[in-house]
C-alpha cells in the first residue's frame, strides 16, 4: 500500500520551508498529517529533554502523558534502542501507555540529529493494525526533514 504519500510528503516539505517557527512548522504539520492521512488519529511530537520525552506540538485528543521516562512505554523504547516501532495492537503490548481506549495501534519514529536521538514522531490509530512499510518509509523521511529545523 502506498497511500498516495510522494504528493503528500511534496506538501509537508513546503510547509517545512515556510518561514516560522520551529514550533509553529511542527504544530502545523501535525494537524496536516492528521487531517490528510485517515488512519492518523493523533500525531505528536516528544522531544527529548535529559533522560525524559516531553509532548511538543501535538493534533488531537490532549494526553495526560505528557513527560515519559526513555526507555517506558513505546515512545521511551523508541527513544532508548533509536528504532521506529510499529505497534499493530496496542492491547499486545504490556508496557503500552494508554492514551486513549480508543487507540488500536501506534508507530513511533525517532528523530536523529548528529547520531543521538533528540526526539520522535508518535501517531496514533484507532484502527488496529493501521500502519505498513509504506507509512514507516514515509515517516521516517519526514523525519529526516524536521531534524534539519532542529
Amino acid at each position: 500500500m502506498d497511500h498516495g504519500y510522494g504528493s503528500l510528503l511534496e506538501g509537508v516539505k513546503t510547509m517545512l520551508s515556510r518561514t516560522l517557527g520551529t514550533d509553529e512548522k511542527m504544530q502545523d504539520l501535525c494537524g496536516y498529517l492528521r487531517r490528510t492521512v485517515p488512519h492518523y488519529d493523533w500525531v505528536g511530537f516528544y522531544m527529548v529533554e535529559g533522560d525524559e520525552l516531553v509532548l511538543g506540538p501535538f493534533s488531537g485528543a490532549p494526553t495526560e502523558h505528557t513527560r515519559i521516562p526513555v526507555g517506558t512505554g513505546i515512545c521511551g523504547q523508541a527513544a532508548e534502542t533509536q528504532k521506529t516501532f510499529v505497534v499493530p495492537d496496542v492491547s499486545a503490548v504490556g508496557n503500552y501507555l494508554a492514551c486513549s481506549l480508543d487507540v488500536r495501534s501506534e508507530i513511533v519514529v525517532p528523530i536523529f540529529k548528529d547520531g543521538a536521538v533528540v526526539g520522535e514522531l508518535d501517531i496514533d490509530s484507532h484502527s488496529p493494525d493501521a500502519f505498513d512499510h509504506s507509512d514507516r518509509e514515509f515517516l521516517e523521511e519526514i523525519c529526516e526533514h524536521v531534524a534539519e529545523l532542529l
